[in-house]
């Protein structure tokens, strides 16, 4: 299969992605690790489209991920790179049976999923795995922890036809299981790289003068201005609390956590891709896997528990070749973590500080999507002619299967659902609403 990168906006892959379709082809195990942001997905993706048979109708290759966001994004960068390859994202959160449907109808070549529920549908014999040649797990870390254990030997133990196995992950994993073949693997090794983040990643220090580091972290945030900035925390809990203090001082902030359904995480992501929401307030969950790009702060409300966290937490900035900073905020009776190898320059704040920034854009949310026939041309017309938007009022659009997301100048929103309203998308009535939480 051929690939395409011009649609990802990338001009040329960088040495570890051509080192990796240099090696793949040749090598029936590979493990690469490579820092976060480095562009991973696209490594394994591009020799991976080169040995898939176009004309089968059968799964040849199945890819496990830990989370369903790292799932859908996967799906997305590969059918960037093809048009014509049919893949197939499986997780929970949805039916099981509506993924079964799908496979049948389609016949897709790759399977992307999560451990619990690609378990699942092997039980159930929906797919064949005679026919699955290539295996990759992606952040094998993570996938390899002790939570997934038994889900993973599962997998494993089920697929003896398996013939290239492909282990990616952005920190080195101290003890790959027995029950994962390894013979000889061909062991790439990208992180002394990361070294070269340093002077692109500055580290800060904010004391807290109380233990609720709340208002503290409203006056950075107040200070960091209308630049996207994530905010992680340890727990699920602190994930609303700390969100909803923040929509109650007037800050933008989306909130990212495991306990969230489906459809609520998603409008989170997109509302903070494309620049409805400033913040994003997340657990670890969202240092892993997720492409967003121009994320230019990184602050640590709470402490990572590890060095393993902490390094995740800041490869969602500084990216490629973007620069970023990263804060800790500490309470009067917390120290900075044994595992830092520099002093973090102390932060002060100005005194006097702006209001909280507002976004530019603004989410609606259209209640068709692809399977509704409904593409971004479609969506950026009728915008446009019915809608009377211009071509700068108009930000990034994602069509999914059964809805859509727009970003829209928040200053002529109030008047556009006007103009929208009871009218039709290619001759389909739909709801048009903003889609803020």
């Amino acid at each position: 299969m051929d690939y395409s990168l011009h649609k990802l906006d990338i001009a040329s892959l960088n040495v570890m992605q051509q080192d990796m379709l240099r090696t793949v082809p040749r090598e029936r195990q590979v493990v690469l690790l490579s820092p976060t942001g480095s562009g991973k997905t696209l490594a394994y993706l591009l020799p991976l489209l080169q040995l898939l048979e176009e004309g089968s109708d059968e799964v040849q290759a199945l890819i496990l991920v830990p989370s369903r966001e790292l799932a859908q994004q996967t799906v997305a960068v590969a059918r960037q790179l093809n048009a014509d390859l049919r893949i197939l994202a499986c997780y929970g959160g949805r039916p099981a049976m509506d993924e079964h449907r799908l496979m049948r109808a389609q016949r897709p070549h790759v399977l992307v999923g999560t451990p619990g529920r690609m378990l699942d549908h092997i039980g159930k014999e929906n797919f064949s795995v005679d026919t699955i040649r290539t295996l990759v797990i992606d952040e094998f870390d993570k996938c390899l922890e002790l939570g997934f254990h038994e889900q993973m030997r599962g997998i494993l133990g089920a697929m003896p036809r398996v013939e290239r196995r492909i282990l990616l992950s952005a920190t080195d994993c101290p003890q790959i299981p027995d029950f994962v073949p390894q013979g000889r693997p061909c062991r790439l090794d990208y992180l002394d790289d990361a070294d070269a983040k340093d002077g692109r990643l500055r580290l800060y220090v904010l004391p807290s003068p109380e233990k609720d580091k709340l208002h503290s972290l409203y006056n950075l945030l107040c200070m960091l201005g209308a630049e996207q900035s994530m905010v992680f925390v340890n727990y699920r809990e602190s994930v609303e609390r700390v969100g909803d203090y923040l929509r109650r001082m007037d800050v933008s902030a989306a909130l990212f956590h495991g306990g969230m359904e489906q459809r609520d995480r998603e409008r989170s992501l997109f509302r903070f891709s494309n620049g409805s929401a400033n913040v994003l307030v997340t657990t670890d969950l969202a240092s892993r896997g997720l492409d967003i790009a121009d994320v230019r702060h990184i602050i640590h409300y709470h402490l990572p528990l590890n060095e393993e966290a902490f390094i995740h937490r800041n490869g969602r900035t500084a990216r490629w070749d973007a620069e970023g900073k990263a804060y800790l905020i500490l309470g009067p009776e917390e120290h900075l973590p044994d595992f830092l190898d520099e002093t973090p320059e102390r932060l002060m704040l100005p005194q006097r500080l702006p209001a909280p920034a507002r976004p530019q854009w603004t989410t609606l949310y259209i209640g068709k999507g692809r399977r509704d026939k409904i593409n971004k041309v479609d969506i950026v017309g009728f915008l446009s002619k019915v809608g009377g938007l211009g071509r700068e009022q108009l930000g990034r659009v994602d069509v999914l299967p059964g809805w859509s997301y727009v970003a829209v100048d928040r200053r002529v929103v109030k008047e556009l659902l006007v103009r929208v309203r009871g009218q039709k998308i290619k001759g389909v009535k739909t709801i048009i609403t903003p889609a803020e939480l």
